[in-house]
């Protein structure tokens, strides 16, 4: 080949090559300039495209390069300014090899920083050609999903559970609890703002192993882990399950105990299925009067247990903070009530005795049997003083606030599973009271027959604490995100069913309302 054929042959071949390069949009918080996952772009021919966890999409449309083209812009708990018309979005020039930066308002007071599970959390940086923070951005252990997060610090590694996992080779995944580590900050793991990196326990075909194997029928979802020293003195984790076709009532319910050399939990104990007071939940360490204790939020924290081995691996030693009479039973139309010489609702721990729900202590109220201000359990929007009904939540010592702080998930809100919001007590018994929404994942958008609602849930929310920072100033959670009990029929391709992870500052002043001085 001559020189100057192969010149030619050069120059062609750049240009072909460009010309597959993709027009690289990226959407940034205004406040912090990063960029922000799951925002929406979508075409007038209503082609959707959804930001990666660095707020990337690598737009490539066949038809639409070369072109002008309109993207509608939307994110929940974020928002794009409207023109003159009332659309919100930005027309750009999709040329290959170009990139164009936009800033969207967040409206939230947590920052959505990333996707924590799934494919493809740093799909479109690598398509973009950029560097992605974590170490496996597009596909770790074959998972594709994942449910209900737990995390633990079981002999000095951070220990993350979840339930149901979904997989890419077929459309049945792990139903018997997923597991991993990663390694802490200061200590070979990331900065938390950046990511993180999810060492999976895997099977031997290379997807994420089995972690409580059972030969019954039914999936095992798995809460309440524990990191205990046993009678001989060895650090053992223990966990509460339960073996379910569903979200019917469960087949079985018990006590599993981690086998360090087969690297799996095994059946420990039986609970009885219908068993009123149990450690379900997300447990935290609290002192009282010198003993050590896990409590369990459920949603707040209302049961239980000193923390030693012979308490926590028997049932019958778990207490709930109740206002029903010792050993009654939960009567919801005539609850036998406990109250004192004054006709106060008495709350105190007692074993044997069930806790109340959120929704019955709200009926209550409603119908008159106690008064709102008698029960220590009584959330409420700071701002307009309605009631927060909680689903589940996530309590914490916080040593900057020097308060229990909660971070809990609301249902039938502005959507049914995904408002989130924070409230703090000086005790965990309570009184848990105003409360600031700090993350929603409720949308409404105009068009021709009105207001139209777009919700998703974000539930089961979880704070992790050991990844605060500055003192515990900045705090991290996350929670699942899915459209499984939000009446929104769209899955979001790849966050669906997948963990999102948001980050808090507690000295933002529009957490001043539910504050504590």
């Amino acid at each position: 080949m001559s020189r100057m054929l192969f010149w030619l042959w050069l120059l062609m071949l750049a240009t072909s090559l460009r010309a597959a390069e993709p027009f690289v949009i990226e959407v940034v918080d205004d406040q912090t300039g990063r960029g922000v996952p799951l925002v929406e772009l979508t075409t007038t021919s209503n082609i959707r495209y959804y930001t990666d966890s660095a707020g990337i999409v690598a737009f490539d449309e066949p038809g639409l390069m070369g072109q002008k083209v309109w993207f509608t812009i939307s994110s929940y708990g974020y928002e794009f300014p409207a023109d003159g018309f009332g659309s919100r979005g930005a027309a750009l020039d999709a040329e290959p090899g170009k990139s164009a930066k936009l800033k969207i308002k967040r409206v939230n007071i947590a920052e959505r920083l990333y996707r924590i599970t799934g494919q493809g959390i740093y799909r479109d940086t690598v398509l973009a050609g950029r560097k992605p923070p974590i170490k496996e951005p597009l596909l770790n252990a074959q998972v594709v999903g994942q449910d209900s997060v737990q995390s633990v610090i079981y002999r000095g590694k951070a220990c993350f559970f979840w339930g149901d996992t979904g997989r890419i080779g077929y459309p049945l995944g792990n139903f018997s609890m997923t597991g991993g580590t990663i390694a802490l900050p200061g200590q070979g793991g990331l900065d938390p703002s950046a990511g993180l990196n999810i060492d999976y326990f895997e099977d031997e075909h290379g997807f994420t192993r089995r972690m409580v194997p059972m030969k019954e029928p039914g999936a095992v979802w798995a809460d309440g882990f524990m990191a205990v020293k046993d009678d001989h003195g060895e650090e053992r984790l223990i966990a509460h399950f339960s073996r379910v076709p569903g979200l019917a009532k469960a087949y079985e319910r018990g006590l599993i105990l981690f086998n360090d050399e087969k690297g799996i939990f095994e059946r420990f104990k039986s609970i009885p299925v219908d068993a009123e007071v149990a450690p379900v939940g997300h447990p935290f360490p609290v002192t009282v009067h010198g003993q050590a204790y896990f409590y369990f939020p459920q949603p707040y924290p209302c049961v239980r247990v000193k923390a030693d081995w012979k308490d926590v691996t028997d049932v019958s030693a778990y207490e709930a903070y109740t206002p029903l009479k010792q050993g009654a039973k939960l009567d919801k139309g005539r609850p036998d009530l406990d109250r004192d010489r004054a006709g106060k609702l008495a709350y105190s721990w007692k074993k044997n005795t069930p806790p109340v729900a959120p929704r019955d202590l709200a009926d209550w109220i409603k119908s008159g049997k106690i008064k709102r201000d008698e029960t220590p359990m009584r959330l409420r929007d700071a701002t307009t003083n309605t009631p927060v009904l909680l689903h589940g939540s996530s309590v914490f010592w916080n040593d900057c606030r020097k308060k229990y702080v909660m971070i809990g998930v609301e249902t039938f809100g502005a959507s049914m599973l995904g408002e989130i919001w924070y409230a703090e007590s000086s005790a965990p018994e309570g009184p848990w009271d105003a409360a600031v929404k700090v993350a929603t994942h409720h949308r409404e958008s105009g068009g021709t027959l009105g207001k139209v609602q777009d919700n998703m849930d974000l539930y089961n929310p979880k704070h992790h604490p050991f990844l605060d920072q500055q003192g515990g100033r900045i705090i991290y959670f996350e929670g699942t995100y899915t459209h499984s009990f939000s009446g929104n029929p769209v899955q979001t391709p790849r966050y669906e069913y997948n963990q999102l992870m948001y980050r808090l500052d507690l000295s933002d002043p529009r957490l001043k309302p539910a504050q504590i001085d």
